[in-house]
């Protein structure tokens, strides 16, 4: 007897009803029967790739919603369908490019829309996500999920109180939503508020625990809050669940370094060209990295400058060493630097970055110095100064500064406002008042970017002289540092100045310092002579500053 015929149709009723009554794998046995037997059939192989789709199966997902559009091209919700399928396949763009049909066929579908608003923050396009989840919003204002997304994109585009906003709204209607508490957590941290980010993290965590993210910023969090042994436990949790995160690598290094563990913390750090905020500018060197793999002999060795002009500036003080081990030294710097750098021992040619380079047989990154050469705090090289100023350029300042009464202090109170821990570091001018009113003292201003406010309170201060406007470069500040007194700064490049030529400096440092500095006491390692004034507490800049204003006017009393 013949088999009986294969009713597409019939076969179609049973997969729907077992479909709806949760019995999924018998459904999708029977939409595969269909596809065999009718493969221009739309619905069963839209279904069937929604649900290979939902079994992670996304090649064959795209190769049935593709099939099934080719039958039915207008189809809103196949496209729908398949921009989560690109999406998962990280084709973001084509993604967008299908829920832009869809929308032209079936306009504001929430569905699309909120699909779409996710595509273009994964394209890194925040504004055109805020408006998509904008237009949203309008059609569904209590959409949870779609106040949580916006709330993202006004974070991506440095909104952070809207976003809190939103992250709240999102909140109120979705309680305890885990990722909604992340986002909340890391507008909080970029508003400088670490104790309610990470009472956030805690509770992201209490829902998914084994979300590396959540784990790498419970870390930062616990940086800013100088808790940096905790912060170490949280990169270790968060490497564990994904092996391959530098930006974890590179916050663990860099608590390690701060709590002393030089030796690990120089090895953790070769992770910093991988994460996410650096681009790894050595594979531009067409000569081998060294990294202390072998004795240098009469090599020449180019040392690069990679990142800050303080970082440079430090990490300097290697290359007499190298060169009085046998090695020829070229210095390759920012542009600032290249007149101040070129005096330095042991250095036979410096550039600036950009210009053309003489020959070389390795290279080294400035910041893998310490690592090749092996330093650990008992071995910190510390032979200062290795900067010096220049004759001329002394003379040329000591016309302007020479006649100004009394002890001479240079001041400085902000670092760049693109830098990432600018809200910690920096200060506002008016915080620096206490330190101004004091007698006997002539200021003289070394800041070069002023904020605003900062240069009518200068002018209202007749013993305050503002020269930063005035200086051309490093060279231009040493000079000015070596007709000072004394120099009292925040955490900036021109610390390191005054710290490699051995000048008298007082640095003002935030609750939470740069490693350099340590976690404890009143000198550092890498300068001797800097003296160190810390905040007390999380953003107690007035305590540190009674501290500074005691010692400034014993200071000026002095002889």
């Amino acid at each position: 007897m013949p088999s009986p015929r294969f009713d597409v149709n019939q076969a179609m009723d049973e997969a729907v009803a077992l479909h709806r009554a949760g019995k999924v794998r018998e459904a999708e046995k029977i939409y595969g029967r269909i596809v065999k037997a009718a493969p221009d059939y739309f619905d069963a192989l839209h279904i069937y790739g929604t649900l290979k789709a939902q079994g992670g199966q996304m090649g064959e997902a795209l190769r049935l919603i593709t099939a099934a559009l080719k039958i039915n091209p207008r189809s809103a919700e196949a496209l729908v369908n398949l921009s989560n399928v690109m999406h998962a396949l990280k084709r973001d763009q084509e993604a967008l490019d299908c829920l832009d049909k869809a929308l032209s066929i079936k306009p504001g579908d929430p569905l699309a829309l909120a699909n779409r608003g996710s595509a273009l923050l994964s394209l890194g396009r925040p504004a055109d996500a805020l408006e998509t989840f904008d237009a949203l919003l309008r059609l569904d204002p209590r959409n949870g999920e779609a106040l949580m997304n916006r709330g993202i994109a006004k974070a991506n585009l440095s909104r952070q109180d809207e976003a809190l906003s939103d992250f709240d709204a999102a909140l109120s209607l979705m309680p305890g939503h885990p990722s909604a508490m992340y986002n909340r957590g890391n507008a909080l941290l970029a508003l400088n508020r670490p104790v309610e980010a990470l009472a956030d993290f805690d509770r992201a965590l209490n829902a998914m625990p084994e979300h590396p993210r959540v784990w790498h910023n419970r870390g930062r969090a616990l940086q800013q809050l100088n808790r940096y042994a905790e912060a170490v436990q949280c990169f270790d949790r968060t490497l564990a669940l994904n092996k391959g995160d530098a930006d974890a690598q590179n916050n663990r290094a860099l608590c390690l370094l701060t709590l002393g563990d030089l030796r690990e913390g120089f090895k953790a750090y070769e992770a910093r060209w991988k994460r996410s905020a650096m681009a790894d500018t050595r594979r531009g060197y067409n000569k081998p990295l060294w990294l202390g793999e072998f004795p240098l002999g009469h090599k020449t060795i180019l040392l690069t400058a990679e990142q800050g002009l303080g970082d440079t500036i430090q990490f300097a003080r290697y290359a007499p060493l190298l060169a009085r081990a046998g090695a020829k030294v070229v210095l390759e710097v920012q542009p600032e630097l290249k007149s101040l750098l070129s005096g330095i021992e042991g250095v036979t040619a410096c550039v600036a970055r950009g210009e053309p380079l003489p020959g070389y047989d390795v290279h080294t990154p400035l910041g893998s110095l310490p690592l090749a050469l092996k330093t650990d705090a008992s071995t910190v090289p510390a032979d200062l100064p290795y900067l010096h100023a220049d004759p001329a350029r002394i003379e040329q300042w000591q016309s302007k500064l020479g006649a100004l009464p009394g002890k001479r202090v240079a001041v400085a109170w902000a670092g760049q406002a693109k830098h990432a821990n600018d809200a910690n570091r920096s200060l506002d001018l008016k915080v620096l008042e206490p330190l101004l009113t004091l007698e006997g003292i002539s200021f003289v201003s070394i800041q070069r970017e002023l904020r605003d406010g900062d240069a009518a309170l200068l002018a209202s201060r007749a013993h305050v002289t503002p020269i930063g406007g005035d200086l051309n470069d490093m060279a231009d500040t040493a000079a000015v540092l070596s007709l000072c007194d004394l120099l009292i700064s925040v955490d900036t490049s021109i610390v390191h100045l005054a710290g490699a030529m051995a000048r008298p400096a007082w640095v003002m440092l935030p609750f939470a310092p740069d490693w350099r500095w340590g976690l404890t006491g009143d000198h550092s390692a890498w300068y001797p002579q800097v003296r160190l004034f810390r905040q007390p507490s999380l953003g107690d800049w007035p305590s540190a500053m009674t501290q500074v204003r005691t010692a400034l006017a014993d200071f000026a009393a002095q002889a």
